[in-house]
């Protein structure tokens, strides 16, 4: 682990920029939007849950003494939603400069001896990895118009390390960590950056809803606590910091550490390979941006 600081030499304020947070009724994403509001910016929160969450934006908006947040309701499985939560977004404050991709699930994180239920077996990873994967994609689209803009993905210690009888939980994490570190190339073509926080165990609803959805799950119980604000403090990290991409930050109980991306062994690198590398690294952008101009054009034709 080669970075610990959260240090941000860039921006400290955002003043005039949009966030879009998805799950953030509660928890993480509400103290996440909670903070960014506090520095200036302006946030729609896209949840499941109509009445917290627009219970939560009324409160901001209260609290501001004007209208800094909105709510639409949103279910991130669907690309329907993910598409009016954006929107929303835009029609209300003028575009999305920030998205934070938080909404996620703990339900059947054991499936190795559960029910053999199509639904059942795929809502988790429909929701924790699938849901911010859309969402990424629609959230791309927006920031691309509008210039630039910062992703954060909210992942997990469980997406480095496996969680004994976590396996689904394991493998939606493990794959939002795959999906963030394969974006090395996103500031050069649209000028969008993508990160992940990993945390450790948060004493929030969803660490409650663990047990009480499997008591033999009580070893998460035991297991050291995450300060809600260290989370926070690495979402604002990684949104300010425009240095920052395609990286993952651990949050642990003593602070953060990053999660640096592991070589691949010797073997499997020759000079060919090296080589062909090369060649294919000069071809990443000119196609990534051919490629959003394409996706741009069939957005704007559905949208309008």
């Amino acid at each position: 682990m080669t970075e610990t600081s959260l240090s941000s030499p860039t921006v400290t304020r955002f003043d005039g920029k949009v966030a879009v947070i998805t799950g953030g009724s509660r928890g993480i994403g509400k103290a996440v939007a909670d903070k960014l509001i506090k520095g200036g910016a302006k946030v729609v929160i896209g949840d499941i849950l109509e009445q917290e969450g627009q219970a939560t934006v009324d409160d901001f908006n209260k609290n501001a003494g004007s209208k800094v947040a909105s709510f639409i309701r949103t279910d991130v499985t669907k690309y329907t939603d993910n598409k009016a939560l954006f929107q929303h977004a835009e029609s209300e404050f003028g575009g999305v400069d920030i998205a934070v991709l938080n909404a996620g699930i703990v339900s059947n994180c054991d499936t190795l001896f559960s029910p053999l239920d199509d639904d059942l077996e795929e809502k988790i990873f429909n929701i924790n990895a699938i849901g911010v994967i859309k969402g990424a994609k629609v959230a791309l689209l927006h920031m691309a118009k509008r210039g630039g803009g910062s992703i954060v993905c909210t992942a997990s210690l469980a997406g480095l390390y496996c969680l004994p009888f976590f396996n689904a939980y394991n493998a939606t994490k493990h794959a939002l960590v795959g999906f963030v570190r394969s974006c090395q190339h996103l500031p050069d073509i649209c000028n969008v950056r993508i990160n992940a926080v990993c945390p450790g165990y948060v004493e929030t609803d969803l660490l409650k809803n663990l047990v009480d959805a499997d008591p033999s799950l009580a070893i998460s119980i035991c297991n050291p606590r995450v300060p809600l604000e260290y989370v926070v403090d690495g979402n604002i990290m990684f949104l300010s910091d425009t240095t920052k991409n395609a990286k993952i930050l651990m949050v642990l109980p003593d602070g953060p550490q990053f999660s640096e991306t592991p070589e691949l062994p010797g073997s499997m690198i020759s000079e060919a390979s090296e080589k062909s590398t090369r060649e294919y690294a000069k071809t990443v952008v000119p196609d990534g941006k051919e490629k959003l101009a394409k996706a741009l054009q069939n957005y704007k034709n559905e949208y309008h």
